[in-house]
């Protein structure tokens, strides 16, 4: 299955998108559902609300008194981690329920209005972030829902900023049209995207980038956070460390749109355990590439390919191209991938003079992948040794 968190501000019309989706099959898991699941007459979870707080927070009938819990939760820090401590791993529970029962191709559509706040991002295959502008959705929530204005410019200063919601998306559906707009963009992006994601991921199927050259842009920086956060999310503590690297990871460099990603393991023995956590994660593994093409020690000229071993894992999302390294700590192409995003990012003669070995390799290439990465091997065997003098003239 893949995961999908969907969120947005009050009013923003995520609730479309959610019905949408709901519509073309999607496995829904409405996290303001749960929370109110939880806590409803008979449960462990309102009897624990009660006991922290007092019988002052139960209605006549038994039910949860929610502006009375609130006034009594929300008066300091103290009160509300007490609130937390007892709610949160009730919905964390009843989540993982939902969650065990979904089929096993199912993509789960989790709708969780507070996902950016919770800082739950990196935990889905794909976060899709629904948004319209304050004014818009202040006018949405005083005429459709009657809310007062000043409640509704309160909701929203009081959830994350537009900013920190781009940092996290990985899909940004604009809504300032009509509702068949949205549903429209929600059900191109179900069919052309998530069906197939899923589809890769249970096939265990790459998504390769184009063989072309395009100009810098600066979204690389936020996408290569994303998926290094989404990694760490996956592998935790198998990994000593998670860089973007490559192109991508240079600003001002063109540079194929692909992510290119490294993660630092203890040796190839913990790559190899990763294979399916990867896999299941989006990140399938590409058979066939067992190393890094060797490079003679800049000291003594002698080659050690058993150096230079690493495993290679792709993306299974067709909207987000990514290569991901697994190298062992300390080897020479784990070091050599770090120090060249970095001489590079120093260097602008050296970027630049990257940049036209690139792209005379792609003109000779002919649309081969292998002959690109071929053509450039001359190069990179010199800049190995350029990237030595450079780091011992800065030490």
């Amino acid at each position: 299955m893949i995961r999908l968190g969907l969120s947005g501000g009050i009013g923003a019309g995520k609730s479309t998108v959610a019905k949408t989706f709901i519509e073309r099959g999607g496995y829904h898991i409405d996290a303001d559902k749960v929370a109110r699941e939880v806590v409803e007459p008979g449960t462990p979870g309102l009897a624990a609300l009660a006991e922290a707080f007092g019988d002052e927070i139960l209605a006549a009938d038994g039910s949860l008194d929610r502006p009375a819990l609130a006034a009594k939760a929300f008066v300091d820090d103290e009160q509300r981690k007490k609130l937390n401590s007892i709610t949160h791993p009730l919905v964390g529970a009843r989540t993982q329920e939902l969650l065990e029962a979904a089929p096993a191709d199912a993509i789960v559509v989790q709708d969780i209005p507070l996902l950016v706040e919770g800082n739950m991002a990196p935990f889905f295959h794909l976060v899709v972030i629904v948004h319209a502008d304050a004014d818009v959705r202040i006018d949405r929530l005083t005429t459709a829902r009657g809310m007062p204005e000043g409640d509704a410019r309160a909701r929203i200063a009081a959830q994350a900023s537009d900013e920190q919601r781009r940092a996290v998306a990985d899909v940004w559906l604009d809504n300032h049209g009509s509702p068949a707009d949205l549903a429209a963009a929600a059900a191109a992006l179900w069919d052309e995207r998530l069906v197939p994601f899923e589809q890769n991921i249970r096939s265990r199927t790459l998504v390769r980038g184009p063989l072309t050259l395009v100009d810098p842009d600066p979204e690389w920086a936020a996408l290569g956070n994303r998926i290094v956060n989404r990694l760490w999310a996956i592998v935790g503590d198998k990994a000593s460390a998670i860089d973007h690297v490559g192109s991508t990871a240079v600003p001002g460099l063109a540079a194929k749109p692909t992510i290119d990603v490294q993660i630092t393991v203890a040796d190839l023995d913990v790559a190899d355990g990763l294979a399916d956590t990867l896999a299941d994660g989006g990140f399938p593994k590409v058979a066939g590439i067992e190393g890094d093409e060797p490079k003679a020690d800049p000291s003594t000229g002698s080659v050690d390919r058993g150096l230079w071993g690493k495993r290679f894992h792709g993306s299974a999302d067709p909207g987000r191209p990514v290569n991901v390294h697994l190298r062992a700590a300390g080897s020479p192409g784990g070091r050599f991938a770090i120090d060249f995003r970095d001489w590079l990012r120093a260097d602008d003669a050296a970027r630049d003079e990257y940049a036209q070995i690139k792209r005379a390799a792609l003109d000779s290439a002919d649309g081969d992948l292998a002959r690109y990465v071929t053509a450039k091997e001359p190069w990179f065997d010199d800049a190995y040794r350029r990237i030595a003098d450079w780091k011992r003239s800065r030490d």
